[in-house]
């Protein structure tokens, strides 16, 4: 497909143009994604959106990750005219209904082995913040416990009981377990230990360390537990008021510890065990911990399968419930159908939006039958009978799993990153392009100065077309900023197999301040050229990528051509090209 198309007939941008004014004026400040892509959707098929001004664009945002088979696929459409023909109920609560029988039957084809012959599922309400909120209660009542472990640049949405954990702190300086650790992370602080985040109206840490052996019950909670113990909740089954410990997540670039790779997820690892089992600066056993496993409003960071492995490890050894986070993960979007596949990992509790919905509003729990003792009635919701929804969602995961679309995300996705390595050596505001399957993202920095590696905002090569040949086989590429060599391994075995890239970090080298100037620059030239991509991580500044599972050898390559060219507009704008221009004269 062509580029964006040129200018629309006067009616038609007049028409455009009068319902973004009456947009602005009649919605609040609060609105997020129309601010930096001002544009009015009328159609849309697959991969592309045409707007109100008759221009097209290739959509890389597809609803934040809720598209996995792009706009109005066929069979989506299919499934949800046929309940709407039927006469079937649209609303259900949580009644048994045909449809919601055929959505469990598929979602437990896909799930974990070692969670699908055990698996509870809870419907929620719409919105994955729902979903959150119905877990961490979960495991606060299965446990008898109230804190909850999380990791520094996650988002686990933004309700009262989805804590919203994107904003942290730069730098930390302190010990855990024994060794000294310093240096720079987007999204953790500590001294000692890892510090305890207690959300507002909590101000008691909890004293109770929970049995080792075995979830603890309500019936159990009593012993041990100071003020405002557990199972006393302001509303029953509301994960309100719970003090919330960060710990530092394994990442290359921007590593907590400064040295990246196997290393530094080692250390990352044993600083949570050291915060579990200090009895005097660490925290006391909490109800559960909360991850994912590829970091996505965090800016795209995939843990190493071997981490997760360790995570599991460590919270089964203290009876503290594993919570995956598959918002934005799952359904194949990281090469495999759920992220977790990739490490082997059964978690206790799974929770899954967006994507498993099918393009429409719906959020699901699946945890382990140890967990189940809630009583009826908690976490009710009006919209948990969305029968549309659940249609959708069983069409979609039914499409990606009979036409091995995860397989295909991991293959593609491979090649993609592959190209976009270039980047790194080519423009020195790249300072990372990272990823797993079809969720990459690519971090934006200050330029390096003259004489450094890069040679300021453009490097060697600038100018290249970084898409060509993205749907050919991959080759070797660079590591980018840090020396990472890239190599091929196999696919997990529940994601058949598929290739997928195997980033070998090599010694980490001080990674650059981000520019998130530079990547909302990057979205707007995208725009111009027809692309729409979203923005993440802890500071802003990782451009990312979240294409249909559905996007072709050829679309994948006009997508990468459009964002190189964006880059270049960027990196030869006048605010970097003067300011390289002075630095050569001088």
């Amino acid at each position: 497909m062509g580029r964006a198309v040129g200018e629309a007939p006067a009616g038609t941008r007049s028409s455009h143009e009068a319902t973004l004014r009456r947009q602005a004026a009649r919605e609040p400040g609060a609105r997020t994604y129309a601010r930096a892509l001002p544009i009015v959707p009328v159609r849309a098929r697959g991969l592309t959106i045409e707007g109100a001004d008759g221009r097209r664009y290739l959509d890389c945002l597809s609803g934040a990750g809720t598209l996995a088979l792009g706009h109005n696929h066929p069979v989506v459409l299919e499934a949800i005219r046929t309940v709407l023909d039927s006469g079937a109920p649209l609303h259900a609560l949580d009644l048994a209904t045909p449809v919601q029988d055929a959505f469990i039957a598929e979602l437990f084809r896909t799930l974990p082995p070692g969670l699908a012959g055990r698996a509870r599922v809870q419907f929620c309400g719409p919105g994955a913040t729902d979903a959150m909120d119905a877990a961490f209660g979960l495991v606060q009542a299965a446990t008898g416990r109230r804190g909850l472990l999380a990791f520094s640049g996650a988002r686990h949405g933004v309700g009262a009981g989805g804590f919203e954990q994107a904003r942290g702190f730069e730098a930390f300086v302190g010990r855990a377990g024994g060794f000294e650790v310093s240096g720079r992370t987007g999204g953790f602080e500590a001294s000692g230990a890892a510090r305890m985040f207690e959300m507002p109206g909590q101000a008691e840490a909890l004293e109770g360390a929970g049995n080792a052996g075995a979830f603890q019950g309500l019936a159990q909670a009593g012993a041990g537990q100071g003020p405002g113990r557990a199972g006393e909740f302001d509303r029953p089954g509301r994960a309100l008021d719970a003090p919330l410990t960060h710990l530092p997540y394994p990442q290359d670039y921007r590593c907590p510890f400064g040295v990246g790779g196997a290393r530094g997820a080692d250390l990352a690892a044993r600083w949570t065990e050291s915060v579990l089992d200090d009895p005097r600066t660490g925290t006391p056993l909490p109800a559960g911990m909360i991850l994912e496993a590829v970091q996505g409003e965090g800016g795209v960071i995939p843990a190493s399968d071997d981490w997760m492995r360790r995570m599991r490890e460590v919270t089964a050894a203290r009876s503290v419930p594993l919570i995956v986070d598959e918002t934005q993960t799952g359904v194949g979007r990281t090469g495999a159908f759920w992220a977790v596949d990739h490490s082997g990992v059964t978690p206790d509790v799974m929770i899954l939006s967006k994507a498993i919905g099918g393009s429409l509003p719906l959020s699901v729990v699946v945890h382990s039958d140890a967990l189940d003792v809630e009583e009826p009635g908690v976490h009710t919701s009006p919209y948990r009978g969305n029968q549309l929804a659940m249609a959708a969602g069983t069409a979609t995961m039914a499409y990606v799993r009979e036409n091995h679309l995860a397989e295909r995300a991991a293959t593609l996705g491979s090649r993609m990153l592959t190209q976009l390595q270039d980047l790194t050596r080519q423009f020195a505001v790249v300072g990372e392009v990272r990823g797993r399957g079809l969720m990459i993202g690519v971090e934006m920095v200050e330029p390096v100065g003259v004489g450094e590696a890069g040679g300021g905002a453009l490097g060697a090569g600038a100018g290249a077309g970084a898409g060509a040949g993205a749907g050919a086989g991959a080759g070797a590429g660079s590591g980018g900023a840090r020396g990472a060599s890239v190599g091929f391994g196999d696919g997990s075995d529940r994601s058949g197999g598929g290739v997928e890239l195997v980033m070998e970090p090599q010694p980490a080298r001080e990674p650059r301040p981000a520019a998130p100037a530079l990547a909302t620059a990057v979205q707007r030239e995208c725009l111009r050229r027809g692309l729409i991509v979203e923005l993440g991580g802890c500071h802003g500044n990782v451009v990312r990528l979240l294409p249909p599972l559905t996007i072709s050898d050829e679309q994948a390559t006009a997508v990468l051509d459009r964002l190189a060219d964006a880059l270049e507009a960027v990196a030869r704008s006048s605010t970097y090209g003067d300011q390289q221009r002075h630095r050569q004269a001088g």
